[in-house]
């Protein structure tokens, strides 16, 4: 997949705004709504973003900065996504509102003035401006799904889902190290169907017998740990397949519990911490 550095930004920007809008119309008492996050609010699910947005925008720009708050973040477990949440519950809603309005602007600010291969740091490996703009596009993305599905509102077609789609790909090896396996040798094929078009989306060999299909939202539920695979659309063959599917995640810490399976669920068209 060729980068198209201006457009994932467009795209993180459009994820944005369209959760921003969400966010202004609540009322005091939404914000504390529960999500499907275990523990967490709609206040929580902001509250992660605007700090973790800050947090990016110091890797980028006084990385010394950025390393020594990991550390001390760190230093504890990898909890820290919900001492995080525990830490900023007493915010307002107007105050939270503002500091992630204020932390997305300046953060697409940074991206917009940094070359996509500027590197750095992250609470795992260093990453590129381009990998940090994706990282940031599939939080929003995800912890808006969570936000959405508390508000019982369907979640607009991201025009980022194939860049959500195409970390879920990259973090194979990844999420087999995150959990202790040997990385397979064997190849997975995903084909994956645009929302909007009669595309399709795929990665790796076209001979490989373990392989993912379905529609690319429902890869990007699965991959970011918002929808328990039975509860998707996804066929998955193969036992490689299988068992990449049942530990996928694209985000940084500790391993993802996942979701519990739940026909409950509406699949909203378009979206564990």
């Amino acid at each position: 997949m060729a980068l198209d550095y201006p457009a994932l930004l467009d795209d993180l920007r459009t994820e944005s705004s369209n959760l921003i809008a969400v966010l202004t119309g609540l009322d005091d008492s939404e914000w504390n709504i529960p999500t499907p996050s275990p523990g967490w609010s709609v206040r929580d699910q902001i509250s992660h973003l605007a700090y973790f947005d800050d947090t990016a925008n110091d890797a980028l720009l006084d990385p010394d900065r950025f390393r020594r708050e990991a550390a001390e973040l760190t230093k504890d477990g990898l909890n820290f996504p919900d001492r995080i949440a525990e830490r900023y519950r007493a915010t307002t809603p107007i105050d939270l509102l503002s500091w992630f309005e204020r932390s997305r602007a300046a953060l697409l600010a940074t991206f917009e003035h940094s070359g996509p291969r500027d590197r750095a740091p992250w609470y795992g490996p260093s990453m590129s401006a381009a990998s940090s703009a994706t990282a940031r596009l599939m939080e929003t993305w995800a912890h808006g799904q969570d936000i959405y599905d508390a508000l019982d509102r369907a979640h607009p077609t991201s025009p980022g889902l194939r860049s959500i789609a195409h970390l879920g790909v990259s973090t194979f090896g990844f999420v087999h190290v995150l959990n202790q396996l040997e990385v397979p040798a064997i190849a997975v094929r995903v084909e994956l169907s645009a929302p909007d078009s009669d595309e399709i989306w795929t990665w790796g060999p076209e001979d490989a017998v373990d392989r993912v299909a379905g529609p690319a939202e429902d890869f990007a539920l699965a991959v970011t740990q918002r929808r328990h695979l039975d509860d998707t659309r996804l066929t998955v063959t193969g036992p490689t397949a299988q068992s990449w599917m049942s530990i996928a995640q694209t985000f940084a810490g500790a391993p993802g519990p996942g979701r519990a399976p739940s026909t409950s669920v509406t699949l909203h068209s378009g979206g564990t911490r």
